[in-house]
């Protein structure tokens, strides 16, 4: 079936039993496209991309049936009580600007993402994909790469592999804070529109209500904010492999990292590793 392929960052250390349960994800994730309909019409340019023929005229042939991408989602390894204080409050910004990563809902290809630091595909079928070419020119990478893939009939999942991969983003808080906070707004590849509204999100319900509670003027439904973020660290707490009082004092780096959104959205890094992007 043109081999599996399980490409993970030089950051992440993978366990025994990851390829195999990528593996099996995928799998999963093709019958779901094989039974979700409707496919790719034959000779198509999405069909064509799959590396479908054009299909004659009367032909009974079957429709193609769409290739899938796997996102395994990483256990994230934090070194320093900065980092493990920061780290998550970023991550609220993620999750409440997207939504939950494995979600059971039909999501916009506009809104799509992953985690591109370990994914599960067949060999054959990217290649007659382009291979990686979608994320070319690209700071955002994996979600360019996810959307560009979506938008050619490709089922994109998420799979849970905090138990059998950890990954060590950065090297403390300040690295945290820039080079995370570089890319936090994906603003090469989310329109000016989405990251208005990915703004006013974040800082209605992250931001403002620790501004109004430190000023004494919290109401009632900035109070449920504030409880339902509260409750957010207890949900986010397996994805971290150390916690500690740090972690659960995160809440608290909320404003923080509203901050550090608009910044990225306001005044979008340009260059990254020596390269320039548009």
């Amino acid at each position: 079936r043109g081999g599996t392929g399980v490409p993970a960052a030089a950051a992440t250390r993978p366990r025994p039993g990851l390829a195999r349960a990528a593996a099996a994800a995928l799998d999963a994730a093709e019958r779901v496209a094989a039974d979700s309909p409707p496919a790719p019409a034959a000779g198509s340019p999405a069909a064509r991309a799959m590396g479908s023929p054009a299909a004659p005229v009367g032909s009974s042939s079957a429709a193609p049936v769409a290739p899938a991408l796997v996102s395994v989602g990483c256990r994230f390894v934090c070194s320093g009580p900065g980092e493990r204080f920061l780290h998550p409050a970023l991550l609220a910004t993620l999750v409440y600007r997207y939504g939950p990563p494995d979600a059971d809902a039909d999501v916009p290809v506009a809104r799509l993402m992953i985690n591109g630091q370990c994914t599960a595909v067949r060999r054959q079928a990217l290649l007659e994909a382009g291979g990686y070419r979608e994320a070319a020119g690209h700071m955002t990478d994996d979600a360019a790469f996810a959307r560009g893939l979506a938008r050619r009939g490709w089922r994109v999942a998420f799979h849970d592999g905090g138990g059998l991969i950890d990954v060590d983003m950065y090297d403390g808080a300040a690295e945290t804070w820039r080079e995370w906070g570089r890319s936090i707004a994906l603003p090469d590849v989310t329109s000016p529109a989405w990251r208005a509204a990915d703004l006013a999100v974040v800082w209605l319900t992250l931001g403002l209500p620790w501004v109004r509670l430190a000023a004494r003027r919290a109401t009632r439904l900035d109070l449920a904010l504030l409880a339902l973020r509260l409750a957010m660290a207890g949900a986010f707490a397996p994805a971290y492999a150390k916690r500690g009082a740090p972690y659960w004092l995160s809440p608290l780096a909320d404003l923080a990292a509203a901050v550090r959104l608009t910044w990225s959205v306001v005044r979008p890094a340009r260059r990254w590793r020596g390269r320039a992007y548009g």
